[in-house]
C-alpha cells in the first residue's frame, strides 16, 4: 500500500482526482476526470451502446471509470461484467473522497471490501445487473481471459512514468484479451503506443482527446 495518502483534487468538471505520491502524477485527467471517463473510455471504445459490455481494466485507480460505466449501464438497463487490475491500491478513504452524487450499491460494497493489506486477495461483487472482479496483482505477468473483453480500459499511469504497462508484449496481451469486434481506448496518442497496438493486430484510430489532450486511442480488433 502506499505510504502516504494520495492528494485529492478538484477537477474543472466538477469531479474528483488525486495526486499518486507513487508515479507523481494524477490517477484522472486534470482538466476533467470524469469528463475524460466518458469520452476516451466509456464511449471511446463503444461501451455505452453496447448492450451487454465486458469490459476489462488496466488500472482500476480510484473507480472513476467503473463509476462512469455503471452510471451508462444503470440509465440503459442493460448488464454489465466488469474486470480490473490495479497493482497499488489506494487508501479507500481517497476512493470515498473522490466519488460523489448517486452511488450504485455495488460501488458502496466495494469499499466495505476494499483492502487495507497487501497483498490482496481478489474481489468478486454483484448487484443489480452489474458484475465486478478486480485483481490486485501485476498486469505484466497476470492470466488474463482470453477473447473476453467488449472493451478494454487501457489507464495505466502515463507511458513515461509506469513504461512496463505500455510494453509491445504487455500490449499484445491485452488484444489476445479482446473479444473479436472488441475495442481498446486509451487516453494516451503516443506515437510507440499506437505502434504496439498496431503490431498486435489491432485496427487503430486516433480520436479528438478529452479536454487537455489532443488526441487518443482507439484500437480494434477484427471480427471474428
Amino acid at each position: 500500500m502506499p505510504s502516504e495518502d494520495p492528494t485529492i483534487i478538484t477537477t474543472p468538471d466538477g469531479s474528483r482526482t488525486a495526486l499518486s505520491a507513487r508515479y507523481g502524477e494524477a490517477y484522472g485527467s486534470r482538466h476533467g476526470a470524469a469528463t475524460q471517463a466518458r469520452h476516451v473510455f466509456v464511449e471511446g471504445s463503444g461501451t455505452h451502446t453496447h448492450p451487454a459490455p465486458r469490459v476489462l481494466e488496466v488500472g482500476f485507480g480510484l473507480g472513476v471509470n467503473f463509476r462512469a460505466t455503471v452510471q451508462d449501464v444503470a440509465r440503459r438497463g442493460v448488464p454489465l461484467e466488469y474486470v480490473a487490475w490495479e497493482f497499488d491500491p489506494a487508501p479507500v478513504d481517497v476512493l470515498r473522497g473522490v466519488a460523489d452524487g448517486d452511488i450504485h450499491p455495488v460501488w458502496t460494497a466495494l469499499l466495505e471490501r476494499w483492502p487495507t493489506t497487501a497483498p490482496a486477495e481478489p474481489v468478486h461483487l454483484g448487484s443489480g445487473g452489474i458484475t465486478l472482479t478486480i485483481h490486485f496483482e501485476d498486469i505484466t505477468t497476470a492470466a488474463l481471459p482470453q477473447d473476453w473483453a467488449t472493451a478494454l480500459y487501457l489507464d495505466g499511469f502515463s507511458p513515461t512514468r509506469n513504461p512496463e504497462v505500455w510494453t509491445p508484449e504487455v500490449v499484445a496481451r491485452l488484444a489476445q484479451a479482446l473479444a473479436p469486434g472488441g475495442v481498446l481506448a486509451t487516453y494516451s496518442a503516443a506515437g510507440h503506443v499506437r505502434r504496439a497496438l498496431t503490431a498486435a493486430g489491432l485496427d487503430t484510430q486516433r480520436r479528438p482527446g478529452a479536454p487537455g489532450k489532443r488526441e487518443c486511442l482507439r484500437a480494434v480488433r477484427a471480427p471474428g
